[in-house]
């Protein structure tokens, strides 16, 4: 994997990127990840290009092999800031989290959290930057665990299969149960579906 300038080996940069923008239910997750040794674990790539089992795979050696932060910001979080600053928040929280103060943090896409620490966003950073994409498989996984076990606690909306993000059966499911405490009623689909659905 190709190293971004100046990220090499250097403990004392921080990845960061986050999971769950995009879905209509569920939390937004972040994780910054302080890689000692660029490449270790070996496979390490965006999330979104690896399996589940790569990704489940992966995890747990990320956590043995770095230090890991992960941060969330709730639904209503989300609701009350927008899901941009939601995100910020979950990716400054990842980083209070962490068990050492970084120097310098790398951040997946264009939009920087304000750190309190130099920050450069790396467009794509997620497939370039090993400590970013350790980040995402961290995000990923805490991510989707949550969400499997909101889907126990609300079946029928598929959560354990889409993540919360807009499947057809999640849509379906929206109009059939209604929407519950976990849906974020700031997303357009969802505050359409408000004052006809039935609260859960």
């Amino acid at each position: 994997m190709a190293e971004h300038a100046g990220a090499g080996g250097n403990a004392a940069v921080c990845g960061i990127d986050e999971a769950g923008r995009g879905p209509w239910a569920g939390p937004v997750v972040a994780a910054a990840v302080l890689l000692p040794v660029p490449d270790e674990p070996a496979g390490l790539a965006d999330s979104k290009a690896l399996s589940a089992r790569q990704r489940d795979r992966l995890y747990p050696q990320i956590l043995a092999a770095a230090r890991v932060g992960v941060g969330c910001a709730s639904v209503t979080e989300i609701d009350r800031l927008n899901i941009l600053q939601a995100t910020m928040l979950a990716m400054r929280r990842a980083v209070r989290a962490l068990p050492a103060v970084p120097a310098r943090a790398l951040v997946d896409g264009n939009r920087a959290p304000a750190l309190g620490l130099p920050v450069d966003c790396v467009v794509g950073g997620d497939a370039k930057v090993p400590a970013i994409s350790a980040a995402s498989i961290v995000a990923k996984v805490t991510r989707d665990r949550l969400m499997r076990a909101l889907a126990r606690r609300h079946p029928g909306y598929g959560w354990e299969r889409n993540a919360g993000y807009g499947t057809r059966e999640h849509q379906q499911a929206l109009a059939a149960l209604g929407v519950t405490a976990h849906h974020r009623r700031s997303f357009a689909p969802v505050r359409k579906l408000l004052e006809s659905a039935v609260t859960i």
